[in-house]
């Protein structure tokens, strides 16, 4: 019990001390991540919705803190070893508990490369082993590309995978009493994208599934097909809150109309010119207007590119 008590008090020195320094760090960086409380215990994390940058630490998406009585389960560790920390400053802060769990939610860059920071500090850091296996993929090309991004704020981050992987399309996690659920539904932004669940919340953290307020991108990895019956599939959960993997914490309404519809008109304006192989230029010609998705941030530079990627997979599986 001794032992125990003085473990305890060891940690919460430990936290303590680097909370006020980390937290005067961000404090003269005037970065920060907007908080939502969004039930007891359940706090989300909003980032900027436009590019990694230097000032942003490459935390330009969306975390989630889940306060249990064994400590605080995050989802989604940032891009870098140095966001890795910022994000534990803000689970102490919010917390006053060590980061015991770490949840991947999927493979792009700022949703695991600060894995390695978590496991260093002794934490679980657990993905769907389909996530694992895209993140490994992946690595090298997010690693050049964001050294030359953040530059020194990248130094020392290596690409380390989870020590938990999760198998199967449902699995059921109790972290510190918490039932916590975690869902692959189909590939969707990357391959191995999944969902965390809070059933007794009705909270979806639902990574880069669905994206407000911006558009979504969708990339060479990403296929827009699957990733619209994911989107489907997640709908049936029934949420009443939903942080995106970008934008705003947000309702099923919100989701629908920014990601929903829009991955319905790529798929069912696309499949039909994929099947008659018309050509990526006369796909992007005929769809390259999309007037209905102008008031989303990112539109006029995503949207052309994203009709010709989803083109060309569409075509490609005929």
């Amino acid at each position: 019990m001794i032992n125990h008590a003085c473990n305890l008090f060891r940690c919460a020195v430990r936290l303590s001390i680097g909370l006020v320094f980390a937290s005067q760090a961000l404090a003269d960086e005037g970065f920060k991540l907007v908080h939502h409380e969004l039930a007891g215990g359940v706090h989300a994390l909003l980032g900027p919705i436009g590019g990694r940058s230097h000032e942003n630490h490459g935390l330009n998406a969306n975390f989630g803190i889940i306060d249990t009585a064994e400590g605080a389960v995050l989802i989604d560790s940032g891009a870098s070893l140095q966001g890795a920390r910022l994000l534990e400053v803000e689970a102490a802060r919010l917390t006053a508990k060590p980061v015991r769990w770490v949840i991947n939610t999927g493979a792009q860059d700022h949703r695991w490369l600060g894995n390695g920071y978590f496991r260093n500090r002794g934490a679980e850091v657990i993905a769907h082993t389909l996530t694992a296996a895209t993140q490994q993929r992946n690595a090298h090309a997010q690693l050049d590309s964001l050294r030359l991004v953040l530059k020194e704020r990248f130094d020392d981050t290596k690409p380390v995978t989870a020590n938990r992987l999760l198998e199967g399309a449902h699995i059921t996690l109790n972290l510190g009493g918490r039932q916590i659920e975690v869902h692959y539904f189909a590939d969707a932004h990357f391959p191995g994208d999944v969902v965390v669940w809070l059933p007794d919340k009705r909270i979806l953290f639902a990574g880069d599934h669905v994206y407000v307020d911006r558009l979504l991108g969708i990339l060479p990895q990403s296929n827009a097909e699957t990733w619209l019956s994911a989107f489907e599939a997640l709908k049936a959960l029934g949420p009443d809150h939903i942080v995106p993997g970008h934008g705003s914490v947000s309702d099923l309404g919100r989701a629908q109309a920014d990601t929903g519809d829009y991955l319905a008109f790529i798929v069912n304006g696309i499949k039909p010119l994929a099947e008659d192989m018309v050509g990526v230029d006369a796909a992007v010609a005929q769809l390259g207007d999309a007037p209905q998705f102008a008031r989303l941030a990112n539109y006029e530079e995503l949207h052309r590119g994203n009709v010709s990627r989803a083109y060309l997979r569409l075509e490609a599986a005929q």
